[in-house]
């Protein structure tokens, strides 16, 4: 690591630190409102709990299975979909309409009738994440396979390549970057839709707790559920950031 990235993270490491410890220092002295606004030492005692008596493991698996099986879903649909667009501009044209009403519909309006479609359970989980991360997938891996570069396209046209070679020997190598960003905005709006749809219909998961800690008025419990969901966000990035360094190193 050079000299500069050191730089950054111990930048970073004091900004949270002092962030920390000024929360610390003012919900103790009363300058911070304790009850509505809780505390680090509060926070860490009631993960501690948690994890104790088994729920916090159990909370953030049902979480992590929903997420996992969204995203899948979600970047499989997403990539065949801006295929299909690439090698038919005519499905393209007729497509590009649906998708722009479809990425603008507040999707939380949906809740109430996919619940009654797939039931009160985690399919109605799933497909909310899905129409959330899928429409916003779609259109960057088309965009990306749209705008590749028409020269090195000719070029390989004038070496007799059909659609699909050109699609699998040059469109998709050269849109390895756009794949990767899908991957991360996905990875995001999986997260946002799994916990919408963990508030609708959830009786387990990170945002069953949020909730629950909502209803009872325990701002510990609910600030606890955000700092795991914090940590899973960032251990998701993570995950998405070494698969970027081997797609785009190979």
């Amino acid at each position: 690591m050079t000299n500069s990235k050191w730089r950054v993270w111990i930048v970073q490491i004091v900004i949270v630190v002092a962030f920390l410890a000024f929360w610390e220092i003012g919900s103790r002295i009363g300058f911070i409102n304790s009850f509505i606004f809780s505390s680090p030492s509060k926070i860490v005692g009631t993960i501690v709990t948690l994890f104790k008596n088994g729920e916090l493991l159990g909370h953030m698996w049902v979480t992590l299975q929903e997420i996992i099986s969204a995203f899948s879903l979600g970047i499989g649909i997403a990539f065949v979909v801006s295929v299909m667009m690439y090698l038919s501009p005519f499905f393209a044209r007729v497509i590009d309409p649906f998708l722009t009403v479809l990425n603008s519909l507040p999707k939380v309006a949906l809740g109430p009738i996919i619940i009654i479609w797939v039931g009160a359970n985690a399919n109605a989980i799933i497909t909310m994440s899905l129409l959330i991360n899928v429409i916003v997938s779609i259109i960057t891996i088309y965009n990306g396979f749209a705008h590749t570069d028409p020269l090195k396209i000719k070029l390989f046209r004038s070496f007799g390549a059909t659609k699909w070679q050109i699609l699998y020997k040059l469109v998709i190598p050269a849109n390895l970057s756009t794949i990767v960003s899908a991957l991360k905005i996905n990875i995001s709006m999986t997260l946002i839709g799994v916990i919408m749809g963990e508030f609708l219909v959830s009786k387990r998961g990170i945002g069953y707790l949020i909730i629950n800690g909502t209803q009872l008025f325990n701002l510990n419990l609910v600030l606890t559920g955000i700092v795991v969901l914090v940590f899973i966000s960032f251990v998701l990035y993570e995950l998405i950031r070494i698969i970027e360094k081997r797609l785009l190193l190979e």
